[in-house]
């Protein structure tokens, strides 16, 4: 049954396929209040495509990776692999509950999702009734933890995404990985255009909203010379630079005055920093040969780019 469901999950582009059996989690976690009598977590993992990345790499398409490499596969592939997977389990006459993150649920009040606008973001949820995709995601052995709290799988790095289904079938177990791809480079904390990572890998929530919705002048082809005046030249500036300092109000006042590319359809921003932390990590796995996957070419094969934010700087008369 195990290859069975390995076939099905690769036939629905699923790119892996783990197994966690209900014994690596603890007696309190929420995969018992959502399944009292689970046995398995099978764990399936999407890459998200490396050429949906090239747009932004280059500095030019950007609703690429969110439509395709966000929104397409968490509203159309990765669902319709879990369902036909689930049917195959329940066909067998075992219960299957499929999960897949809501990108506008949190659990922690006062935070936000940086792929969401923050007006649409609940909080009203129980984090006992809501499963650790990341936790998951580990156990299921489809890679290691990063220390900024990203998925590293050994063929894709970061540019993966993964959803899961609770069964009460009892399947062999996938071995958790051996973490061997993070090495503490701290290339994702270098690359973010908004200083949004601290040096110990933790992520301010709002800045990476700020600025993955492409407030740093030097990394948004799309933003007008009169972009932020609003605020005044001075922090306008800073906020352009990427070394404004503000809070969870700030942030959503700088949010509500970015208007330099439109949302994609299902609510989804687009990200104009185009994951700068994770290419930055992918680049850096590449460059290591750490990846299994390999290409012909490199990612990034010259200099990162940045433009000159003096267009926004206000001329003396």
């Amino acid at each position: 049954m195990k290859n069975q469901i390995i076939k099905l999950a690769k036939i629905c582009d699923a790119d892996v396929v783990g197994f966690a059996p209900a014994s690596r989690f603890d007696k309190n976690d929420p995969l018992f209040k959502i399944f009292p009598n689970a046995k398995t977590v099978i764990g399936l993992g999407f890459r998200v495509l490396r050429g949906i990345y090239r747009g932004v790499e280059e500095g030019t398409t950007y609703y690429q990776y969110t439509t395709m490499g966000v929104e397409n596969l968490e509203e159309t592939v990765m669902p319709m692999a879990l369902i036909r997977v689930s049917n195959l389990i329940e066909s067998e006459g075992y219960t299957a509950i499929p999960q897949k993150i809501s990108p506008l649920i949190l659990n922690e009040k006062g935070t936000t999702n940086p792929e969401v606008d923050y007006v649409d973001v609940y909080h009203g949820v129980s984090q006992e009734n809501q499963l650790n995709f990341l936790d998951c995601a580990v156990k299921c052995g489809l890679g290691e933890k990063s220390k900024i709290g990203s998925l590293l799988n050994e063929e894709y790095g970061p540019f993966i995404r993964y959803s899961f289904i609770i069964t009460d079938m009892e399947l062999e177990e996938t071995p958790i990985v051996t973490p061997s791809l993070c090495d503490g480079c701290n290339e994702c904390i270098k690359a973010c255009p908004g200083h949004a990572i601290s040096d110990d890998g933790k992520v301010d929530c709002w800045r990476c909203a700020v600025y993955y919705n492409g407030a740093n002048g030097s990394k948004n082809p799309f933003m007008p010379p009169e972009a932020f005046d609003i605020f005044g030249q001075e922090k306008k500036m800073d906020i352009i630079n990427g070394t404004a300092e503000f809070d969870s109000e700030g942030a959503k006042e700088i949010l509500d005055n970015i208007y330099f590319y439109p949302p994609a359809k299902h609510f989804y921003r687009s990200s104009i920093c185009g994951r700068a932390c994770d290419r930055a990590c992918y680049i850096h796995l590449e460059k290591k040969g750490l990846l299994k996957k390999t290409f012909k070419t490199p990612f990034r094969e010259k200099e990162d780019w940045k433009l000159d934010v003096k267009q926004f700087e206000k001329k003396e008369k």
